[in-house]
């Protein structure tokens, strides 16, 4: 579909007042980052629309498929953001006016929309970001250092961060951030990223082996003289 056609008959195509929001985060250089789209001087969080043929999950899993190129990534139900006037019309008309668009009023866009917010963990090295109609480039911003953002959307990204922080104290899901194989050091440092403190090394890695999650290898990760970890995989 071409931007002409989304813009002016995109009812036909999808639900109404609803769209999904994706906070897709990775790790890079032991940083938690989030991937971004451009749409003028300021950044949006990856996302789409619900077609009127497919469920909210296969909504969901069709656009991180497309942003990500990942076939099974990682995904998780973050919240429901819909305050009343949360409306981008603003945004999409100034945007599409700069780049020589045409603008309606009528234009579906030009409405309040609900958003049902998402966060999935990757591993950065294994996707591949595209962009869309609207979308002229992609970033991966450390959580730490978000730029300009639109909307609500820095606010979803905080709350997706705090969610993190919760979840990974009760599940066991922050391996989705590394390598299909890694080493204990590796899942420990990752974990005082996410939670922000530091952890005692040994007594973190008596609790996740305990787990029976974690799988250890025959090989060793040759690392410095004298420090070979052995590494880990998940146990299917």
């Amino acid at each position: 579909m071409d931007l002409k056609e989304f813009l002016e008959k995109g009812q036909d195509h999808f639900l109404p007042n609803l769209s999904i929001d994706l906070v897709i985060i990775g790790q890079e250089d032991s940083v938690l980052k989030c991937l971004l789209l451009q749409i003028g001087d300021k950044w949006i969080l990856p996302g789409g629309f619900i077609q009127l043929d497919e469920s909210v999950q296969q909504a969901v899993e069709r656009n991180l498929r497309e942003r990500t190129g990942l076939e099974n990534p990682h995904f998780k139900f973050l919240s429901v953001f819909g305050d009343s006037q949360r409306k981008f019309s603003h945004e999409i008309k100034e945007f599409l006016i700069h780049t020589g668009q045409p603008w309606n009023d009528d234009f579906w866009l030009n409405t309040r929309f609900v958003t049902l917010a998402y966060y999935s963990l990757v591993n950065i090295g294994e996707t591949h970001p595209t962009v869309s109609n609207f979308d002229k480039s992609f970033a991966w911003f450390s959580l730490d250092e978000l730029p300009d953002m639109w909307m609500d959307h820095a606010s979803i990204v905080q709350e997706a961060r705090k969610r993190l922080k919760e979840d990974i104290i009760s599940e066991h899901i922050s391996y989705n951030l590394l390598p299909e194989q890694f080493t204990m050091p590796e899942l420990h440092q990752l974990h005082e990223s996410i939670l922000e403190e530091k952890l005692d090394r040994s007594r973190f890695q008596k609790k996740m082996l305990a787990s029976g999650r974690f799988k250890r290898l025959p090989k060793l990760k040759k690392e410095t003289p004298g420090r070979n970890p052995y590494q880990y995989s998940i146990r299917k």
